[in-house]
């Protein structure tokens, strides 16, 4: 009698009467903090392609062949919403037909804030100007702006010349730890309907992360506790969710737009500001250009702290870029605003 070895008899049973298993989901992100959350919760079954790479700009962005390419064949997409990309609403009416897609700021756990009413701005003549959208910007009155900004000493950058405001719904969502775990728990219904072989490890792993950032908050809580009620600058305005969750005064925001370029009187109206409210402290922020934060506190007497970086734009993507992003926001915080007594 011929004798097969084990394996041949399993292999071939195998190939018979086991099912097939089905194939993790092809998951596509918009931000590296997206990315890292649909990370912590896949763990070592998969990672997501992120779009938006080091130094990118999640505003305004244009995919690359190689990414249109991916979109086209993902199964899932998980992105904040068009409110922060709207270049990528526009993409997936063109590309992404076949999978499914998880807005985070759509979902129902998901707490939203409104930006508020942007303040007139008011010229060396004391006329008010409110601060305008795109859609009613005057290309003209631009180019006038970018001068008289340059002249103030404000920073100009070329590729975000275009001014607009701030309005509605603030998309900078998950800089509230809450959201990030909500949004974990619907990162792991998602892939598991997709991949339900898969259903409990996805579950675990989000459940394992909810409870880290539940002890970073903790942590968090305490360090900004001492600091409460002390007022900063910062380049734009994008860290309202952080500075509500954890009981801190409004951020003043050099540029109230993710894309406008501060006029003279802006620059002039944000130098009385900070002088008026006792700001502390002054943030930069990463992938911008440092120079308008200094020229905004010259001569005030404010510190400059470390450039913040709230999408996680300046870090390695991975698992840990929420908790990274979360951690690095409250230590530069705490530790320019506490020097600065």
């Amino acid at each position: 009698m011929i004798r097969y070895p084990a394996f041949f008899l399993a292999a071939a049973l195998g190939a018979t009467a086991l099912p097939a298993l089905a194939e993790v989901p092809r998951v596509v992100t918009d931000i590296p903090v997206v990315g890292g959350l649909v990370a912590q919760v896949m763990g070592d079954l998969g990672q997501p392609e992120i779009l938006v790479p080091a130094g990118g700009n999640a505003h305004d962005y244009q995919l690359r062949p190689s990414q249109a390419a991916g979109l086209q064949d993902a199964d899932l997409l998980v992105w904040v919403g068009p409110g922060l990309s709207p270049w990528l609403e526009r993409a997936t009416t063109s590309l992404f037909a076949q999978g499914e897609m998880l807005v985070l700021l759509d979902l129902p756990a998901t707490h939203r804030r409104t930006y508020p009413e942007p303040e007139g701005v008011h010229d060396e003549d004391g006329h008010e100007h409110a601060e305008h959208d795109h859609a009613g910007h005057d290309h003209a009155d631009e180019h006038e702006d970018d001068h008289a900004a340059e002249s103030a000493g404000a920073d100009h950058d070329h590729d975000e010349s275009h001014d607009h405001v701030h309005s509605g719904t603030d998309p900078h969502a998950w800089l509230d730890p809450a959201n990030g775990r909500a949004w974990l728990a619907a990162i792991a219904e998602i892939l598991s309907r997709q991949d339900p072989d898969n259903a409990a490890s996805y579950a675990a792993n989000a459940a394992r992360a909810a409870e880290e950032i539940a002890a970073l908050d903790g942590e968090l809580q305490a360090m900004l506790a001492p600091v409460r009620g002390k007022r900063f600058v910062v380049f734009h305005d994008a860290y309202g969710y952080f500075t509500d969750h954890y009981g801190l005064e409004p951020a003043i925001a050099v540029r109230l737009g993710d894309a406008s370029t501060p006029s003279a009187a802006r620059v002039q109206a944000i130098r009385d500001e900070i002088a008026d409210k006792g700001a502390a402290c002054a943030f930069p922020e990463a992938n911008h250009d440092a120079r308008l934060i200094a020229a905004v506190v010259e001569n005030s007497g404010v510190r400059q702290g470390e450039a913040l970086d709230p999408s996680g734009t300046s870090l390695p993507p991975g698992p840990g870029i929420y908790a990274q992003v979360l951690r690095g926001l409250g230590q530069a915080l705490a530790d320019c605003l506490a020097a600065a007594d």
